[in-house]
C-alpha cells in the first residue's frame, strides 16, 4: 500500500478523485471547496477585534478549517511515511535552462538558490518571495477566491465569474512563466 501511495498518480486517477470532491461536498450540505477563505475564518475565530470583515458566522465554515488542517497533517505524515531518499529528479533540459539562471541546487523540492533566508534580501529573492507572496494574496482577495475554489468548485457550478477568474489565472501563469520569470531569474 505504501508503495502505491509513494508514487505519483496518473492524471486519469487523481483528476477524477479531485473532481468527485465537488459533488460530494455539495451533497454533504451544500459546502463549497476552497482554501483561501480559511485565513479569514481563522482570523475571525482568533481575533477578538470588532473588525467588520471578520464579523460573521465563521463557525458554519469550521469544516473548512478541519479540511485545511487535514491537508497540513496529511503532508506532514506523507513527508515522514513516504519520504523518498533519492535526489529530486529534474528533466535535463530544465537543468540546463536553470543553470543559465545560476540555479544549481536540486536537493530540496524548492531550489535553495531561489528560496532561502539567505536569498531573501537579494533582488531576485525579494521579488519572488515577498512581492510574489503579496501579489498572490492580493489576487486571491481581488478575485474572490483561489484557483482551487474557482477552477474546481466554481467551474463545476457553472459560475461565470469563476470562468473569468480561471482564464485570468491561466493567462497570468503563461505570461509569468514565459516572459516575467526568466527576467526575474536573470537578476
Amino acid at each position: 500500500m505504501l508503495q502505491t501511495l509513494s508514487q505519483p498518480w496518473p492524471w486519469y486517477v487523481a483528476g477524477p478523485l479531485i473532481g468527485l470532491a465537488v459533488p460530494v461536498l455539495l451533497l454533504l450540505g451544500n459546502k463549497h471547496f476552497g482554501i483561501s477563505a480559511n485565513l479569514r475564518h481563522l482570523c475571525a475565530a482568533c481575533l477578538p477585534a470588532k473588525i467588520p470583515f471578520f464579523q460573521y458566522e465563521w463557525k458554519k465554515e469550521s469544516w473548512n478549517l478541519f479540511f485545511a488542517t487535514g491537508i497540513i497533517a496529511g503532508a506532514w505524515l506523507a513527508s515522514i511515511l513516504l519520504h523518498n531518499p533519492q535526489p529530486i529528479q529534474v528533466h535535463p533540459a530544465l537543468v540546463k535552462e536553470m543553470n543559465s539562471y545560476n540555479v544549481h541546487d536540486y536537493n530540496h523540492l524548492l531550489p535553495a538558490d531561489l528560496f532561502s533566508f539567505a536569498n531573501l534580501l537579494t533582488a531576485r529573492g525579494l521579488i519572488l518571495i515577498v512581492i510574489g507572496g503579496f501579489l498572490v494574496g492580493f489576487g486571491t482577495r481581488y478575485a474572490g477566491g483561489c484557483t482551487s475554489g474557482h477552477a474546481i468548485m466554481g467551474l463545476a457550478n457553472m459560475q461565470g465569474p469563476s470562468l473569468v477568474a480561471t482564464c485570468c489565472f491561466m493567462a497570468g501563469g503563461f505570461i509569468t512563466a514565459n516572459w516575467i520569470l526568466p527576467f526575474i531569474l536573470q537578476l
